[in-house]
């Protein structure tokens, strides 16, 4: 007869042993899924950091801005960023309606200077709510910004450039209504030397700027380089209007905004004042 097979201390804890790392495994491939997510969301609710990356995503929306005015002036008789013109043209009709049609249209300037301030208000009024500078924020906010410009694009190649009419009130209302948005993105990311559209006065805190020939003046530094891609971007939207057309030149703009939104997922974060103190020295 066989004995009985009596287990011995030794193995009855190894196992134990065995089942607890394997309930262990279980539960950690079960909990990893979960903990990518939550370090994903928390990475979303994050509050970018004003940085080099931050400027060179800010100039490539100014890239993209410039590219915009410039077919924008030439096809519609006015600006879809830059608002002072608007402003005193839309004043011009005012009180010299006849020059309609024929030094400006006032349909166009009305959307342009409208939207855009549209476009200023809902978006700073849902960054007072949601915060300015919540990565979530300017991801999804510069994505509604790209989306608009592809679809002033596609109207435009779809039913042609027309100076005056709904679509060219729609195509001046899309693009004037993201470049107000836009401006408005510039300045929570407290870098209000690249503000991405308005030109004068950049150029005047650049030329009184005290500190203008010191080496190291960061917002000195800003300005000229948002001065000089302002022009190298309306340089680069009437070379692309003169040769491929206005609709190519708005595309491109739209792919550029679309980079940045993109770019938002990794800039660095703010810590808080809790976590830096916590930080080992």
């Amino acid at each position: 007869m066989e004995e009985p097979k009596v287990n011995s201390p030794q193995a009855s804890e190894q196992a134990r042993s065995n089942s607890i790392r394997t309930t262990g495994s279980e539960m950690t491939l079960s909990t990893r899924p979960t903990s990518i997510m939550s370090r994903a969301w928390k990475h979303m609710l994050e509050p970018v950091r004003a940085s080099g990356f931050a400027e060179f995503e800010l100039l490539i929306l100014t890239f993209c801005t410039g590219m915009q005015d410039a077919i924008s002036f030439p096809d519609y008789h006015c600006f879809a960023s830059n608002q002072t013109g608007n402003t005193v043209f839309l004043m011009l009709a005012v009180i010299l309606p006849h020059l309609n049609g024929e030094m400006f249209i006032t349909a166009n300037i009305g959307a342009a200077l409208g939207f855009f301030l549209l476009g200023g208000w809902v978006t700073g009024q849902i960054s007072h709510i949601v915060g300015p500078r919540l990565r979530i924020w300017l991801v999804c906010c510069n994505f509604i910004q790209s989306c608009l410009v592809f679809a002033a694009a596609a109207m435009q190649y779809v039913h042609g450039t027309n100076l005056q009419g709904s679509d060219a009130v729609i195509v001046v209302g899309l693009l004037a209504f993201a470049s107000g948005s836009q401006v408005v993105q510039s300045r929570s990311l407290q870098m209000t030397e690249i503000s991405t559209a308005m030109a004068t006065a950049a150029w005047i805190d650049l030329l009184i700027d005290p500190a203008l020939f010191k080496p190291k003046n960061r917002p000195r530094t800003r300005r000229a380089m948002f001065l000089a891609t302002l022009v190298l971007g309306s340089l680069a939207g009437a070379g692309v209007y003169r040769s491929a057309g206005s609709w190519v030149a708005i595309l491109v703009s739209a792919a550029g905004k679309m980079l940045v939104t993109g770019m938002y997922f990794f800039n660095g974060a703010d810590k808080s004042k809790e976590e830096v103190e916590h930080i080992p020295c």
